[in-house]
């Protein structure tokens, strides 16, 4: 039986998603997300780009037989970066999370837009996710359709991408979106726990998943600067872990949790950060433990900062529940080198509008057109994501 047997394909949200995250750790896979692909390169800064960003690769095909597949999310920004990721999954037949982070949102709608108020986010959240609806049963494929981080000082972006959950639901039966990510990691364990049930109690009715986060990830992300936290911050403990369990699922079981394990957003060789994925498979057993062991594994969860970690590592959050797996600057960089090499090799045909070394009345009209170039940003960007799906095992389960 493959996903396509339970759940639909296009956006899924309610019962689906739970259906979708079951299937997932039941058959021990993954989903990747790449975040974060909002800028273009010209041939004036891709050199630039290039000092600013890394590449780290995630590779473990011989873990594919004990790893079935893991939930690969997609963070996007443009129309561009979402229909390159809607092809890959189609290709290899596999369920995709798209989403949208708070900075990612305000480029969609457009950087010459206000912010003061995060409304150029909301817009832009609420864009993405239309165009998203509007293509993804054309690609035949579930969607996960989520959105990332928010942090206390960005709750007016929440608030906003949930009333517009609620004027879809009311028009459609089900929200826009498919999930939310709430990253209060920062302020105290009650608070943190607090205001995700507050929010949690708002969003149960329409079937929206939350994802909380406890413990910090270090490094930085849409402004939430962590790298100089105290260490022992970047290790939730099980007991923290089972507060916020008994806390959310009170209200419903659509939940997960992003725990820290010593993770950091960014890009570090392997053994520069210390990474305890070993603590996951002790919040399931704490977990199971309290729930008098029906369970094995109760608790979905979810790896942020994953870039740089070794590959032992990942099978070791893999195989201890985690369903979902942010991928950030592998994509980033793989959307660039498409463009880049482009450039690189056409250089002569882009120096102006007329002329090339073919001759000096030559048009270069089918080297400048962003229809050629962006797409050549797509087709890298389609195997990057193919390649993470099939590290996570997410290849051939529709």
């Amino acid at each position: 039986m493959g996903i396509l047997d339970i759940v639909p394909a296009g956006v899924l949200t309610g019962e689906n998603v739970v259906k979708l995250f079951n299937y997932a750790k039941e058959h021990k896979f993954a989903i990747p997300v790449c975040k974060r692909l909002y800028w273009m390169v010209t041939a004036a800064n891709f050199t630039q780009c290039c000092f600013r960003l890394g590449c780290c690769e995630l590779i473990f095909p011989q873990w594919l037989d004990e790893i079935t597949s893991n939930a690969v999310p997609q963070n996007v920004t443009s129309s561009s970066t979402a229909n390159a990721c809607l092809e890959a999954a189609r290709d290899i037949k596999s369920p995709i999370i798209l989403q949208v982070s708070q900075g990612g949102s305000a480029y969609f709608a457009g950087k010459g837009l206000a912010n003061d108020k995060q409304q150029a986010s909301i817009a832009g959240a609420k864009a993405a996710a239309l165009h998203i609806r509007t293509i993804a049963p054309m690609y035949g494929v579930p969607v996960v359709l989520h959105s990332d981080h928010c942090a206390e000082k960005l709750l007016p972006w929440f608030d906003g991408m949930l009333e517009a959950d609620e004027v879809y639901f009311k028009e459609h039966g089900e929200p826009l979106f498919s999930s939310h990510m709430l990253d209060l990691s920062e302020e105290p364990k009650e608070q943190n726990i607090a205001t995700c049930v507050k929010y949690f109690k708002r969003m149960a009715p329409m079937g929206i998943w939350l994802e909380m986060e406890i413990g910090i990830t270090g490094g930085e992300e849409d402004g939430v600067d962590n790298t100089g936290v105290d260490n022992a911050r970047l290790y939730t403990q099980p007991e923290d872990i089972w507060d916020v369990h008994r806390a959310l699922s009170a209200i419903g079981p659509n939940f997960s949790i992003a725990a820290a394990f010593g993770n950091v957003h960014g890009v570090y060789k392997p053994g520069n950060v210390k990474l305890q994925p070993g603590l996951l498979a002790k919040h399931q057993e704490y977990a199971s433990q309290q729930l008098g062991g029906k369970v094995e594994k109760p608790l979905f969860l979810v790896f942020h900062g994953g870039s740089g970690s070794t590959k032992e590592e990942i099978r070791t959050a893999v195989v201890s529940g985690v369903v979902k797996m942010n991928v950030d600057t592998d994509t980033q960089w793989a959307y660039l080198i498409g463009i880049r090499d482009f450039v690189t090799k056409n250089s002569g045909y882009l120096q102006s509008q007329v002329g090339n070394p073919e001759g000096p009345d030559k048009p270069n009209k089918k080297y400048y057109d962003p229809r050629v170039w962006v797409r050549e940003g797509e087709k890298t960007l389609y195997a990057r994501v193919k390649e993470a799906c099939e590290d996570l095992g997410n290849v051939g389960h529709l």
